[in-house]
């Protein structure tokens, strides 16, 4: 386990003597700097001071106007951060520069997306569970640069592979030195990859992440989507991680896996070889939860307006609180298989996700089940897209509809606190309104002549 003083020595040995520390907003953007020796000293002793607008702007980093915490009637003072020693990486594209990730503490500390998750991890602590979990993205890869994407309007891009060619040996062959160099780098930076491969549609891969403790599977998930932007940039490439770029192609998935250790023994405690579908009860009354919450807690999975264009039918995105055993088309897949494999396979969420917050909302319904010993639905068989869930399991089919659910959920201001829930459905009702403001291609298509 690093320490202080241990990172302090690596930096000072180091040309130049500095390290990258940073972050993640509102939205699971990477937010961070390069800090010198003598105050990265300080700052591992004594925390330091990052300018709070990172939670007070949205992605494009325009500011909120509806929120309380920070403003132009606060003067956007420095919020207090800590730097965490055990979450220290190097960067190998950056001849292996240390990187410390950090977390807002103080005030800022209640709407931190890291911090709460932490603390949802605390409440299955004290309920006498170790969580693991796991993340997978499918993420779009185009012979684009930032440049060129805003030249052509961002239409009529150039994937790297044309077409439909999923679990392609020929192109993760032709490929092989990007497959290999995000494999290496990812495994140095302690974000191990179980699996990558192509999948159905033009330029797009799937990554699955190692699971690991809850919070270190977060760190790793939010870490892999910079990373990999990164590496295609350095390339003259781009990723995306947008649930959807395109109408002509399937969204792209953020799927979380979870489950539950007991703390004292180190057991499974999903797996019961007697049960139907292997399911203990705790893991029925953790599906339970994850079910009941799961359209209040929307906002905090399908953060963005373009979540709610893959939340169709037809296109392996769920459209209701569904789950079923082994069934893909059902927003809560519970996997078998043994007791160290039985989890439930969170669907419902896209790779635009920021994984601290849809894995606390999955993990907290989850825990909350549990307490409440939720029974959920009968399962789905077969395909659930053809049939009719009750109507309570009914999602929201815009973010401004989440973000209402998310603020008036008891659920979540008990799990989350009022104050996040508070900032966090306002930060979501302003990506609303902005969106409102556009004027898109198919209204101009749709009106332009004919209205």
């Amino acid at each position: 386990m690093p320490t202080a003083d241990s990172i302090l020595k690596r930096v000072l040995e180091r040309t130049p003597s500095c390290a990258k520390v940073g972050v993640f907003d509102m939205d699971g953007v990477f937010r961070g700097k390069y800090m010198a020796a003598d105050k990265l000293a300080s700052a591992l002793e004594k925390g330091f001071g990052f300018c709070d607008v990172v939670l007070g702007w949205d992605s494009s980093d325009q500011l909120y106007d509806n929120i309380n915490f920070t403003g132009w009637h606060t003067a956007y003072p420095d919020a207090e951060a800590r730097l965490l020693p055990e979450t220290l990486r190097t960067l190998p594209f950056e001849g292996g520069m240390p990187l410390i990730l950090g977390e807002f503490s103080g005030r800022a500390e209640a709407i931190c997306p890291r911090a709460m998750l932490r603390r949802v991890l605390g409440r299955a602590a004290a309920m006498g569970f170790e969580v693991k979990a796991a993340a997978e993205f499918e993420f779009f890869v185009f012979e684009e640069t930032p440049n060129s994407v805003r030249d052509k309007g961002y239409r009529g891009l150039k994937p790297i592979t044309p077409g439909n060619f999923g679990y392609s040996m020929l192109r993760s062959g032709v490929h092989a030195d990007f497959y290999q160099e995000l494999w290496s780098v990812c495994q140095e930076m302690r974000i191990e990859l179980e699996g990558l491969h192509t999948e159905t549609g033009p330029g797009v891969l799937e990554a699955a992440i190692r699971f690991d403790d809850a919070l270190e599977a977060a760190d790793k998930a939010a870490l892999f989507k910079t990373v990999t932007k990164i590496l295609c940039q350095r390339r003259g490439w781009m990723a995306t991680f947008m649930a959807k770029w395109s109408p002509d192609w399937p969204g792209q998935s953020g799927h979380l896996h979870s489950s539950l250790l007991d703390r004292q023994t180190g057991a499974p405690v999903f797996y019961d070889p007697d049960a139907p579908n292997f399911m203990t009860e705790r893991m029925r009354w953790f599906v339970g939860g994850q079910q009941a919450l799961m359209p209040e807690l929307l906002a905090m999975v399908a953060p963005t307006v373009n979540s709610y264009t893959r939340l169709v039918p037809g296109y392996w995105a769920p459209t209701a609180a569904t789950w079923g055993f082994e069934n893909r088309t059902c927003a809560l897949r519970v996997i078998g298989g043994s007791a160290h494999s039985q989890r439930v396979e969170y669907r419902i969420a896209a790779a635009d996700i920021n994984p601290y917050l849809a894995l606390a909302a999955a993990i907290g319904s989850g825990l909350w089940g549990i307490e409440r010993r939720i029974e959920p639905d009968e399962q789905m068989v077969g395909n659930a897209y053809a049939q009719q869930p009750p109507p309570e399991r009914a999602l929201p089919s815009t973010l401004w509809e989440a973000a209402q659910r998310l603020r008036s959920s008891e659920g979540a201001r008990e799990l989350f606190g009022a104050e996040f829930v508070d900032h966090y459905a306002a930060t979501r009702e302003w990506e609303e309104r902005e969106a409102r403001k556009a004027v898109t291609d198919w209204q101009l298509a749709r009106y332009f002549e004919i209205i």
